[in-house]
């Protein structure tokens, strides 16, 4: 029997992208998969919806639970966490996936686009971990894993898109925090970042068209990551700032070159690395 059968995950910002791509590969394993995400009806420059990557889940072998959430409202969290327990019967663990993104200098960054990457890549994440940790408690092998980067204080990030840079940092810390505050309860915490850009649809519509879709690799990299992660014992791996291509390496994996959008291309470093 898989590790991952009847297990219940709670992703946010799984209707599309690296979170669903992570839904797909725990629900092929027989996973059980909240999506609690803000998509009930699709836009056509992002594609999907909760109720979509739901039929896509179901279909992969696991069980879904489509919840609308904004992270940013602490009622709809602590409905989504209710709904998937009631569903489930738990929670094994958290994915952290959902994350707003501007790559602007203080000069122009609006107050309102400052406020949502707190409210949604700090203060969500928070909320989202703080309102699943009880029946994190309650599992035999629980985790809670972040998408966000190594924190490095080098200037150039800093100085770059200093709003965006403190959020993601934040998000880190908080990472970090958790596994020093829940290891006597054997939860594990990490965080996850890729080495390269990932092929989504923020990296198209925001950051460099197909010009650097085709120099990005597909999501399935960082699922496979977290794959990995998620298999490993109870506070054996827990408080590391994790890039998929170490883990991955750990793991034993040598080749990359599958995961490239365009095999054989350049591929275009992440922020942050």
């Amino acid at each position: 029997m898989s590790l991952f059968q009847n297990k219940t995950f709670l992703i946010t910002g799984a209707s599309r992208g690296i979170g669903k791509a992570i839904a797909l590969k725990l629900a092929a394993a027989g996973a059980n998969i909240a999506i609690a995400a803000k998509s009930v009806q699709e836009n056509p420059k992002l594609g999907g919806t909760i109720f979509s990557a739901a039929e896509e889940i179901e279909k992969a072998g696991g069980k879904a639970l489509p919840v609308h959430c904004d992270i940013r409202m602490e009622e709809m969290i602590q409905d989504a966490v209710a709904q998937t327990v009631s569903a489930f019967g738990g929670i094994d663990g958290v994915i952290n996936n959902a994350s707003a993104i501007s790559l602007t200098n203080t000069e122009d960054t609006e107050s309102k686009r400052f406020d949502l990457m707190h409210d949604i890549n700090v203060r969500g994440t928070f909320l989202v971990t703080k309102h699943c940790l009880p029946h994190l408690l309650r599992s035999k092998n629980a985790h809670i894993l972040t998408l966000s980067p190594p924190v490095d204080l080098q200037p150039k990030w800093l100085g770059a898109h200093i709003a965006y840079t403190l959020s993601k940092y934040n998000m880190t810390m908080m990472a970090m925090g958790w596994a020093e505050e829940f290891k006597q309860d054997g939860i594990s915490s990490n965080s996850l970042w890729p080495v390269t850009t990932i092929a989504t649809a923020a990296v198209n519509n925001l950051l460099g068209g197909e010009y650097l879709m085709q120099r990005s690799r597909k999501p399935d990299i960082l699922a496979d990551a977290v794959f990995h992660i998620l298999q490993q014992g109870p506070g054996k791996l827990t408080g590391r700032q994790l890039l998929d291509e170490v883990i991955l390496g750990e793991a034993g994996v040598t080749d990359f070159s599958p995961y490239a959008v365009n095999p054989g291309g350049s591929l275009q470093k992440d922020l942050f690395l």
